[in-house]
């Protein structure tokens, strides 16, 4: 709130709404409104173009950043992770294209819409509502500025007065104290003083009736130089509530904290985070890169131009799986017996080597001494050390 004024009260007059033509400065109000207005929808189209420029910077982040992950060494779920941040991020992009979009789609265009509505135009006269507040505030004003312009002139002639009788009365001083003054001088000096006193009272009585008139005046006055101003009260409290409701939406597309995308796509983002999985990541990495990659080992060869033994040998080369001269060394857990003709038995405590990795129903296939292979559980097992 303003601080009250600090000056003389001759200073405060001179600002004050009721001496004549202060009231200019609430009539300047509706040119000064429909400027702010103009001012506000400029600068939403720049906070729009800040918006778009950070949504093409985010996208242009987005793709540079998504080829260049395609070539670094992470993999599994820390890969998705960081490539997450991209999808995320091209989220956020469309989401401040859209907050761009309708702060000047909406919002801009809504107050321009009710600028054009609230100030009307008068020709050549400016704004249709300053014209017609300024007519009443004359209006209402010039009976007082007339009384206010008499007892300013009534207020000169009194004090004019008072300094010719102050002024005949130091005469007359001056006469009675000088010896060599004629009778005659000194009366026509003291003749002088008395009109002067006389023309003084009546200055003054002048003056004080002036003043009783517009003292008089002043509550009628004040009631309808008050009636107009409230009518411009009241135009400015409807353009304050208009605008308060245009800042409110203007808000409510800013203010991300309390969109819900945005809120899943943060919330997406951070479960897809807590989904690095070390156990996953190392798991994959030894099946692709490692130990756990399917190989083809050595085995027997057929050798085409024997055509003599190439039936025995094809049938023995059927009968058996590859001989496999790798593969991890497994310790049995359990006694197991296998049940169908592709699976291996052994017993507690037992030996054997696996040959490939564990597929989605929980099987390996394993090697035992004497080429004996075939399928089991793999919980039934531990890696030896």
């Amino acid at each position: 709130m303003a601080d009250p004024p600090t000056g003389p009260p001759e200073d405060i007059n001179k600002i004050s709404f009721w001496m004549p033509g202060n009231y200019i400065r609430t009539v300047q109000r509706t040119s000064e409104s429909y400027q702010a207005c103009k001012d506000i929808i400029a600068c939403m189209k720049d906070r729009a173009h800040v918006e778009r420029q950070y949504a093409h910077q985010l996208t242009e982040w987005s793709n540079k950043w998504k080829s260049i992950t395609e070539t670094r060494p992470l993999y599994g779920s820390l890969l998705r992770a960081w490539q997450c941040f991209f999808s995320s991020t091209e989220r956020l992009s469309a989401l401040h294209t859209s907050i761009s979009q309708s702060l000047v789609s909406e919002d801009a265009k809504c107050i321009r819409s009710w600028q054009k509505e609230t100030f009307p135009r008068k020709m050549f006269c400016g704004f249709r509502e300053s014209h017609d507040l300024g007519t009443a505030f004359s209006r209402t004003q010039k009976p007082w500025e007339k009384r206010l312009k008499k007892l300013e002139k009534a207020r000169v002639a009194y004090h004019k007065s008072c300094q010719r009788e102050q002024s005949a009365q130091e005469k007359e001083n001056q006469a009675k104290n000088n010896v060599n003054l004629s009778e005659s001088k000194l009366s026509k000096i003291q003749q002088a003083r008395e009109k002067a006193t006389q023309e003084r009272s009546k200055a003054c009585d002048r003056y004080e009736k002036v003043l009783e008139d517009v003292t008089g005046f002043a509550p009628r006055y004040m009631e309808e130089m008050e009636s107009v101003f409230d009518q411009s009260q009241e135009k400015e409290r409807k353009r304050i509530s208009f605008l308060k409701q245009a800042f409110l939406s203007i808000h409510r597309h800013l203010d991300i904290t309390n969109n819900e995308s945005i809120k899943a796509v943060y919330s997406e983002l951070h479960h897809m985070l807590m989904s690095i999985s070390e156990p996953d990541d190392l798991r994959w990495w030894k099946n692709n890169h490692g130990p756990g990659m399917p190989t083809d080992w050595p085995k027997l060869e057929v050798c085409v131009c024997d055509r003599m033994h190439s039936d025995i040998t094809l049938k023995s080369a059927m009968s058996w799986r590859r001989v496999m001269i790798g593969g991890v060394r497994v310790r049995a857990l359990y006694n197991y017996t296998g049940e169908e003709s592709d699976e291996l038995s052994f017993k507690a405590g037992e030996e054997f080597l696996k040959v490939e990795e564990e597929d989605d129903q929980g099987w390996c296939w394993g090697v035992k001494e004497g080429r004996v292979e075939g399928f089991y559980p793999t919980n039934y097992v531990l890696p030896v050390k």
